[in-house]
């Protein structure tokens, strides 16, 4: 048989890769210790578990859902929007589609937009997805380099015209993975307005809109005036409510695109299980007591992480969003080569930047996914393997 000539652009995905790696390793009998995925390893809130429990019991949540989502499930995204954002003008009808998770409506967006020869505005470093689906739709990626003497914020400047007028969607994601940076409502209003000057859909992936610290709260790219016009934004409640594994999220903003998004998915799949979106009603009432309670546990984390990076030599600053920390390598090292010193060293998985593009070359990420014994574990690893940060 003979696969799909696009296969042969598309590389593996990094974490599957990362997946057989630890699996190979712990065959062998290796207590690995693995910081590269960004998988909530705390349970999910109790409040949705039972709502989950109660759903599955109700005869009404096991035929086919809505395309769309359920009203209730819609109408409620769109009361969390304005409790959260204050955005107070969403349909739910029309502005509103529900979501397995946010991976399967980030590339669906693809199908719906993208046609052969058309350019996509990606980050670099970014989420893998923006990148290989303009490929899958025969789409051509331009990348956006986030730079550190930039913030990790695109330059909106140094955008070819030439390339600007050939593009569809323009992607960003604050906070940011996997560089932990932030973005505000003024770097949002300057996406809005190059958006509307090239008529591109602005695509804002917010998987991490809930998990920060310090008292920062991230902002919604629709509380710029206007910004419905021409954005949308990707909400998933895996993060924020430890439900990585039930793939639920939401689709909000400009109505044209929503509906782009219903006409590709109602061809593709079936909705998202009744049960799982009345479990995600819980989710959004949830309390601000349960949702700091889901993000101390990572803040605690981060502490120990951002002192024991110090100790071996790292300048570093506390991220104040997202489950991630951008590391930059020791000098004379690639990420590939550093990431597989400390795998062959110190039994210790992160990803590497390069998997992130080009522009994440010199970098490797952390998450904050393990319990903090875990972690002090990995640090004190790294010191009796002499391993540290020189210039």
């Amino acid at each position: 048989m003979q696969l799909a000539k696009r296969l042969e652009k598309i590389p593996h995905y990094l974490f599957a890769q990362i997946d057989r790696k630890e699996a190979k390793l712990v065959s062998q009998g290796i207590d690995v210790i693995n910081l590269a995925k960004g998988d909530p390893d705390k349970p999910t809130l109790a409040r949705v578990v039972r709502a989950m429990h109660d759903a599955i019991d109700n005869p009404s949540s096991h035929a086919y859902p809505p395309y769309q989502g359920t009203k209730d499930f819609r109408e409620a995204a769109a009361r969390w929007m304005e409790r959260r954002f204050k955005v107070e003008d969403l349909d739910p009808n029309s502005e509103i589609i529900s979501s397995v998770g946010s991976k399967e409506s980030i590339h669906n967006l693809f199908l719906a937009f993208v046609e052969e020869g058309d350019h996509t505005l990606i980050p670099d470093p970014g989420y893998p997805v923006y990148r290989t689906s303009t490929i899958f739709v025969g789409g051509e990626p331009y990348a956006m380099p986030l730079k550190a003497e930039n913030n990790f914020l695109p330059d909106l400047t140094s955008i070819p015209e030439e390339i600007a007028h050939k593009s569809k969607l323009l992607w960003v994601n604050y906070p940011n993975n996997p560089t932990g940076a932030i973005a505000t409502l003024e770097f949002f209003e300057e996406l809005v307005t190059f958006c509307k000057q090239y008529d591109i859909l602005l695509c804002h992936d917010h998987a991490y809109s809930e998990i920060a610290y310090d008292n920062y709260k991230p902002p919604s790219v629709l509380q710029i005036p206007g910004a419905k016009d021409i954005a949308i934004e990707f909400h998933s409640l895996s993060k924020s409510y430890n439900m990585a594994g039930w793939r639920i999220g939401f689709v909000a903003g400009n109505a044209k695109a929503v509906g782009a998004l219903k006409q590709v998915k109602s061809n593709i799949d079936s909705g998202v299980f009744r049960a799982i979106q009345m479990s995600a009603i819980a989710a959004f009432c949830a309390s601000e007591e349960e949702l700091k309670s889901v993000s101390a546990v990572y803040q605690n984390r981060r502490e120990i992480l951002v002192q024991g990076l110090r100790s071996l030599g790292w300048s570093i600053e506390a991220p104040k969003a997202t489950l991630y920390f951008w590391v930059p390598v020791p000098q004379g090292y690639s990420s590939t080569e550093f990431v597989t010193l400390l795998l062959d060293k110190c039994g210790i998985i992160v990803a590497p930047g390069i998997g992130y593009g080009e522009s994440g070359e010199g970098f490797f990420r952390i998450a904050l996914t393990l319990p903090e014994e875990r972690i002090e574990e990995a640090l004190q690893r790294m010191r009796d393997a002499g391993i540290r940060y020189e210039l």
